[in-house]
């Protein structure tokens, strides 16, 4: 087994446990254990447990940013957010623990928050910015502030990623799921004030 092999499992051990026991409930040796390694193994990959937390919680964002950009450069139009919704609400149970996680666990460390906030959160509103610029551009978007879009388009990303935690029940119907996030693309595109 090469050495990322076992830096991998080490790190999707410690999302699972982290998870399920939180970053405090969860050992070093949980840790170990679960990854089918000597406790020792873990300190030689990361410096200590709090390394640990850091890395699993970034990497899992940059698999998640990948997506959003594939996402958004194969909208069919700047008017496809729906679609863009649905699969991330459909996507949702495979990165709930990350979430979990990262939005817990946060709360508690601030240098974790600091990642994500900068590793993250300003890298995604930068490429939904430059996006949302170009649609404004267009005319096909009103005249905005780009980044005030791209941050309530965010905001919804979010709700959709925990949708199913916090709107829809977990196991919602491809039904439920596709007016949910049919529902969050018509607000985004046309607000909720009746046309005059």
């Amino acid at each position: 087994m090469t050495e990322d092999d076992t830096r991998t499992r080490i790190l999707q051990a410690a999302l699972r446990l982290f998870a399920a026991k939180g970053f405090d409930g969860t050992t070093t040796k949980d840790l170990a254990t679960a990854a089918n390694v000597a406790e020792g193994t873990l300190f030689r990959h990361f410096s200590n447990k709090k390394a640990i937390l850091i890395e699993v919680a970034t990497n899992g964002w940059v698999d998640i940013l990948t997506d959003l950009l594939t996402e958004l450069s194969e909208m069919g139009s700047y008017k496809a957010v729906a679609q863009v919704m649905r699969r991330r609400m459909l996507r949702v149970r495979e990165n709930s623990n990350l979430l979990r996680v990262c939005f817990i666990e946060a709360q508690f460390h601030p240098e974790l928050r600091d990642r994500i906030q900068s590793e993250v959160i300003s890298k995604m509103t930068d490429v939904a910015e430059a996006f949302f610029e170009t649609a404004i551009d267009k005319g096909i978007y009103r005249p905005m502030n780009p980044k005030i879009v791209a941050q309530v388009f965010l905001g919804m990303f979010a709700i959709a990623g925990f949708s199913n935690q916090t709107v829809l029940e977990p196991d919602a119907s491809p039904a439920e799921i596709k007016e949910m996030a049919e529902g969050i693309a018509d607000i985004f595109l046309h607000g909720v004030l009746a046309q005059e």
